[in-house]
């Protein structure tokens, strides 16, 4: 296969409007790497550290009917990516059940311009589920209960601590629930993610959860 020197202006002529929707199947593959979410196909290997990969500095949002987890932690720390950081609160949960988990990303596509990547799962009384599951939030609402919680206490002392951790400020809880969930976050990660009835829907415009 052989490519046009740089420069070179390309032969025939392109349709923008065909290019932009021939585009949308990379895009939701990409979409989906970045935030780190699957229907469990690929899995994910988890680090709860300090230290996170370069991240694409897009936010994804979240909704969740109901968030019920065991083995809670949560620290503050920084997200980087190549040219901007982030301070987030990385919250991991051992086991996770999301009741009508909704997550959806707006990007812009030439010529489209915004476009919504929408994925649904967990309804109908069938849970979306994930192992080991570490979200980096900068914002996050609803109605939670935490039971045996710790409050202060030093982020490497979790049970998938590291030193990387040391003396920074954390708490855990033996359990969590989250009523009406909503927040927004830039980096997703499971050891695997189930998504029952899993629905994902790409529209022009700008339609988040």
């Amino acid at each position: 296969m052989t490519f046009p020197e740089p420069g070179a202006r390309p032969a025939g002529h392109t349709r923008w409007s065909r290019l932009a929707w021939v585009m949308v199947p990379t895009l939701v593959v990409s979409a989906l790497l970045l935030v780190g979410i699957g229907s469990g196909i690929l899995p994910v290997s988890l680090a709860v550290t300090a230290q996170s990969m370069a991240i694409s500095g897009q936010n994804l949002e979240i909704t969740a009917d109901r968030l019920d987890g065991t083995g809670f932690t949560q620290y503050v720390a920084t997200d980087r990516s190549k040219s901007q950081t982030y301070p987030e609160a990385i919250a991991g949960i051992d086991s996770a059940d999301l009741y009508n988990l909704c997550q959806s990303m707006v990007v812009k596509l030439p010529v489209v311009g915004e476009t919504t990547l929408r994925i649904g799962a967990g309804g109908g009384g069938k849970p979306a589920h994930a192992d080991h599951l570490v979200v980096h939030t900068d914002d996050l609402g609803g109605d939670a209960v935490f039971h045996n919680i710790v409050i202060g206490q030093d982020a490497s002392t979790f049970k998938n601590g590291s030193d990387a951790l040391t003396g920074l400020f954390g708490q855990s809880a033996d359990s969590v629930r989250i009523d009406h969930l909503r927040q927004s976050t830039r980096e997703v990660k499971a050891a695997t993610f189930r998504l029952t009835g899993l629905r994902l829907t790409v529209r022009a415009g700008s339609k988040p959860c």
